[in-house]
């Protein structure tokens, strides 16, 4: 590891108002200065801070100079391949520091870069690298075979370049991107090589997780790059001496642009690592000393299943910012592991809806201060859970929620070029785009993006996440949100994780609710249902139990169900063990007992 000078003590307390106030006069800048994007403004603090540590990492360490320097290398090599403007050069490498000045460098000329989900292999893989149409990849070593694989499903055109020299025969000509690059020694761009690239112009293609089918690649400009960087960088008030750990994978918005830039664009540094580690991680936070660190989805309840370590006091962390903590762990884990505030926010990489608790209550998503309601706020709207489409009143306008009421979040799209972050950017499909776009909604021929994200609002103004459209059901005429079933299992003791979703059954109106579980030890199934009873309506009741060793994550550490709604509760389709909620108590459901809820004996 590379040896570093400490980072001084930062504050602790961040004031919402200040902090709502920074974010808005970093960004203000942005639609001003229109040929001012990431990559220019990271030379900028280079020329300041030189041999100040950006990125940090156990594999390599790039100061601001090094990481400019590199950029630039990445540049030069892009032009001379001749690739154009508009361009599509594909990434598939895991995290590290070069990973994000090889996007950086290649974008900085016009060049577009899209993100491979390394977690992909396949017709999946295949597919995300089709639908952009890119000139050539670059991947790291340990992806070789993945590509091998599935280079005759690709044109035969694409050029592929690995970064690291490859023991293996390769079936398609494969050069070293490494070595070719050291032949940009001076690391910097003459004044012809510079291309003009605005904020308007297209950056990076990042892909949804594909819970719900293949992946969709989303649009990212450079705009919008520089405004999740300076967003960020001003919500979370960060220092030169600050430090984020990041272990959040690079290929999404949050572990990739958001997190890495916020730091960099305010002169702080990132401490990259490889893969999340849940035994590793307060380790790590107090190893490097860092001050900050980003999470999403369950990630903070991983950590709160792990044993206890003297890391976890040994750390000066001032804020954990990020988007999915669990409404049960929120507290838990803030006492926990020594964090004095949680900045939870809600966001979509394409989307034009965002939301932040700089206020830190447990289980809110945001709030927005009443001066900006007009211009930030979403809109809920009154939905029909069963179809997945808005309530309409006589007029053919949606209807909007009151306080408590469960809608989808709608975000205002506009073209307006003084706004970056109320444009919708949309997909390489014009079909999938077109989906997420919401019209004639409060009036005729307006323009709303459609999150699938149901949430409620009380009468202070917080915003709390319910469920994803498709994920809640209807139960005997009524709507079951999967992620309040999911809370109140997981605060039964010994639940580790709880995929709550809903599977048809032969002859029952709806569907029934079925959770897969993760627990500790032994489950006491008869103390487990009382706890169900005691706290959930009999409609929300889980009827089918699937326990098993482990859980199902997509990258993003979301729960996947895709898999387990297909499978349902028949005992032929998997191997982990199965429960019928029959006669006020969970039983062993064998083939006999599937075959005679098949055939519709039990009322449900």
């Amino acid at each position: 590891m590379t040896t570093i000078d400490k980072p001084d003590t930062v504050s602790v307390a961040i004031s919402p108002s200040k902090a709502w106030l920074r974010a808005l006069e970093l960004t203000a800048p942005i639609p001003r200065n229109r040929n001012r994007i990431l990559s220019t403004v990271i030379e900028e603090v280079a020329t300041r801070m030189g041999d100040t540590p950006a990125l940090l990492s156990d594999r390599e360490t790039l100061t601001y100079k090094a990481l400019s320097d590199r950029a630039n290398q990445y540049a030069q090599w892009a032009l001379d391949q001749g690739l154009a403007k508009g361009d599509v050069v594909c990434l598939l490498m895991t995290n590290r520091p070069e990973y994000f000045a090889v996007w950086l460098g290649i974008t900085s000329v016009g060049i577009v870069v899209s993100l491979l989900n390394t977690n992909l292999v396949g017709a999946s893989l295949a597919h995300c690298i089709r639908i952009v149409s890119p000139k050539h990849i670059i991947a790291s070593a340990e992806f070789v075979d993945t590509l091998t694989e599935i280079l005759p499903r690709l044109e035969p055109s694409l050029s592929v370049w690995t970064h690291a020299d490859i023991d293996a025969p390769f079936p398609r000509p494969a050069r070293d991107i490494v070595q070719d690059i050291a032949r940009y020694t001076d690391g910097s761009l003459s004044p012809s090589e510079r291309r003009e690239v605005a904020i308007d112009d297209l950056a990076l293609y990042i892909y949804t997780s594909g819970t719900t089918g293949l992946p969709k690649a989303a649009r990212v400009s450079h705009g919008r790059a520089m405004q999740w960087s300076h967003w960020f960088a001003g919500m979370m008030d960060v220092q030169p001496a600050d430090r984020m750990y990041n272990c959040l994978p690079m290929y999404h918005s949050v572990g990739g642009v958001q997190a890495i830039g916020a730091m960099l664009v305010a002169g702080g540094s990132v401490v990259i690592r490889e893969r999340f580690s849940a035994s590793q991680f307060m380790h790590d936070v107090a190893r490097w000393d860092c001050t900050l660190f980003q999470y999403i989805g369950e990630l903070c309840r991983y950590l709160m299943h792990t044993e206890t370590s003297s890391s976890e006091s040994q750390h000066r962390i001032r804020l954990a910012c990020g988007n999915g903590m669990a409404p049960e762990i929120w507290n838990p884990f803030k006492e926990r592991f020594r964090i004095p505030q949680i900045l939870e926010f809600y966001a979509a990489t394409e989307g034009s809806v965002s939301l932040f608790n700089i206020q830190g209550k447990p289980g809110a998503i945001g709030q927005i201060p009443s001066y900006l309601a007009h211009r930030f706020s979403p809109l809920l709207i009154q939905t029909d859970i069963e179809t997945g489409e808005p309530i309409r009143n006589e007029e053919g306008f949606c209807i909007r929620c009151g306080p408590g009421q469960i809608g989808e979040a709608l975000g205002k799209v506009a073209d307006d070029p003084s706004n970056v972050s109320t444009r919708f950017e949309g997909y390489t499909s014009t079909e999938a785009s077109e989906k997420k776009i919401l019209r004639n909604v409060l009036g005729v021929g307006d323009a709303w993006f459609r999150t699938g994200d149901l949430m409620r609002k009380d009468e202070k103004g917080y915003f709390y996440f319910v469920d994803r459209i498709g994920d809640t059901f209807r139960r005997k005429g009524e709507n079951v949100a999967t992620s309040e079933v999911a809370e109140v299992i997981c605060d039964f003791p010994g639940i580790q994780h709880a995929n709550v979703y809903g599977v048809a059954v032969p002859g029952v109106e709806g569907r029934v609710g079925m959770v897969t579980l993760v627990a500790d030890g032994e489950l006491d199934l008869a103390a487990f249902r009382a706890h169900l009873a005691s706290c959930l309506p009999a409609y929300a009741m889980p009827v089918f139990l699937r326990v098993r060793g482990h859980v199902d994550l997509t990258g993003t550490f979301k729960y996947s169900k895709t898999e387990l709604v297909r499978e349902g509760y028949n005992p032929d389709a998997s191997q982990d063990a199965l429960y019928f909620d029959h006669a006020n108590g969970f039983v062993p459901l064998e083939k006999d007992l599937y075959q005679r809820i098949q055939s519709g004996e039990f009322r449900l």
